[in-house]
């Protein structure tokens, strides 16, 4: 595997320069880990949504969790959100959120868009140094559900602690089932057994989601209400482009156009975005994808047109085309667009631009998103953590931790124990979707997201086998931005609109 299609798996990228060195979990000893005890530190606070003042209590810190014979085997940090004075308070709704990676925490959602206090970025352009602004959270939806961030391990404040590695955690399928035990652990101990019950994950959190649904329904006889998948990653066959399948350079092309569109690469730019989108979505199944399939039997004439209208679509050249044999991955893409202005477009949100190390270079060098927003979004969080959470413990919060050693094999439902080596968790969402009559999913998505675009997003969800009417319990939502769609604001608003609905509509609540 290139060190460019690593680094496409691994969806977060470095964050913050340095941080993923600080964030090597070592094995502590019983010096350096002082108490297994759980931690729960519970503070008040007040939030407006919606014109209305919504009182609850954050609670953040730990729950300690053991292997089969009692043993400690991890620590699991959280952020619970829950409403102050419910009149049915057990059976509010609750959902459990968590970003991807995998070695990603939470930060992103939590200060983003879900948690009752938000930092405030400069969108499209580079957010200023310290002091971070932050803010009443006007688009959370804690006034239709309680919230509770998940750090899974070796991240935020979660680790191997005792008898536990970081082998036991960090593979696909072992994530899930530490993820699931975290939220069965939390379900029972704070009676949230009778809660409508959703999970959101953003990003590699569609893999995790998807394999956690199916995992604990079949596995606790835990029934969820929803799922809701936001900008997803669920499968590595349609999902990384420049690892020779020809499949993802298919479903990254409109997202490449729709890029080379907001930038205006195009000659006579087309006024709709999403009409755009569709022209280009349907050049790729009915012509740029058999052409890919033809190999080396494609006639020239035909790989001459075909090279026309994909340089046509994205703002590049011919000829660019076709010293590539039709083959132009997303981070070269990138590296191109811009390359005689010497900057370079996002990778997370390609409307964020910077410019270019090398502009000789074939791959973009970095993806200017992260420099541009990672740096306040650390600032403000470990401030009000600090702070208005009251968090005073010596741990250190791990923001990001880039795992190199992660373990992608996955067994799929009805495999027999056989793992594929390359995770695929769609079948997962499939089996849970039909074992569950009263499971909706919730599927939100930017039109600027070469992380996880969105034509791999439609694909992966045209190929659930499941019953027609399990998809009439499918829902896609597109927004005019990118992987993290809630830092544009009128796309925020649609986001909170969607998600507040989708949660009334199926929480089967008076």
């Amino acid at each position: 595997m290139t060190r460019y299609v690593l680094a496409a798996v691994l969806l977060v990228l470095w964050a913050i320069p340095g941080l993923a060195e600080e964030a090597e979990t070592k094995q502590p000893s019983e010096e350096d880990d002082k108490s297994h005890e759980p931690l729960a530190v519970a503070t008040q606070h007040a939030v407006e949504i919606d014109g209305r003042t919504i009182r609850y209590t954050a609670t953040v810190g730990w729950m300690i969790m053991d292997n089969e014979d009692g043993e400690p085997v991890a620590r699991f940090g959280y952020t619970a959100y829950t409403r102050d004075g419910s009149t049915k308070a057990a059976k509010r709704p609750v959902m459990f959120a968590f970003n991807g990676g995998p070695g990603s925490s939470s930060i992103w959602l939590h200060m983003g868009v879900l948690g009752p206090r938000r930092v405030v970025v400069t969108d499209e352009g580079y957010t200023p140094p310290p002091p971070a602004e932050r803010v009443n959270n006007e688009f959370s939806v804690l006034d239709v559900t309680d919230i509770v961030m998940v750090d899974p391990v070796g991240t935020g404040f979660s680790k191997p602690i005792g008898e536990g590695k970081g082998e036991d955690f960090w593979g696909v399928d072992q994530d899930i089932r530490s993820v699931g035990a975290f939220v069965k652990k939390y379900v029972r101990e704070n009676g949230r057994w009778a809660s409508p019950k959703y999970i959101l994950g953003e990003s590699y959190g569609g893999v995790r989601s998807a394999g956690l649904v199916y995992h604990l329904q079949s596995q606790h006889g835990m029934n969820f209400n929803g799922v809701i998948i936001v900008s997803p990653f669920l499968n590595m066959g349609s999902g990384i482009d420049g690892a020779s399948i020809d499949l993802p350079h298919v479903l990254y092309l409109p997202t490449l156009a729709a890029t080379a569109w907001y930038h205006d690469a195009i000659v006579d730019k087309p006024a709709s975005l999403e009409a755009f989108h569709a022209e280009v979505e349907r050049f790729a199944y009915d012509e740029y994808a058999p052409a890919l399939l033809k190999g080396y039997r494609i006639s020239a004439e035909e790989k001459q047109a075909v090279a026309e209208k994909l340089a046509a679509y994205t703002g590049t050249t011919t000829d660019y085309w076709l010293k590539a044999d039709l083959r132009v991955s997303h981070g070269q893409f990138l590296q191109e667009l811009k390359r005689d202005e010497r900057m370079i477009a996002g990778r997370i949100d390609s409307r964020f631009v910077g410019p270019a190390v090398n502009p000789l270079g074939e791959n973009m060098d970095y993806d200017p998103f992260f420099p541009a927003i990672g740096p306040a979004f650390t600032a403000a969080f470990m401030d009000y953590l600090h702070g208005e959470l009251e968090y005073d413990g010596e741990e250190d919060y791990v923001v990001s931790n880039w795992r190199r050693d992660w373990d992608w094999a996955h067994v799929q439902p009805g495999n027999d124990g056989w793992a594929t080596p390359w995770a695929n968790t769609v079948p997962d969402l499939g089996m849970a979707l039909t074992m569950n009559p009263g499971l909706h999913l919730l599927v939100q998505q930017g039109y600027y997201d070469l992380a996880t675009p969105t034509l791999a997003t439609k694909h992966d969800l045209a190929h659930l086998d499941v019953a027609p009417e399990v998809r009439e319990r499918i829902s896609l939502a597109l927004y005019e931005a990118g992987h993290m769609m809630y830092l544009h604001e009128p796309s925020m608003t649609r986001y909170r609109e969607d998600l507040a609905e989708f949660i009334r509509a199926t929480d089967r609540l008076d």
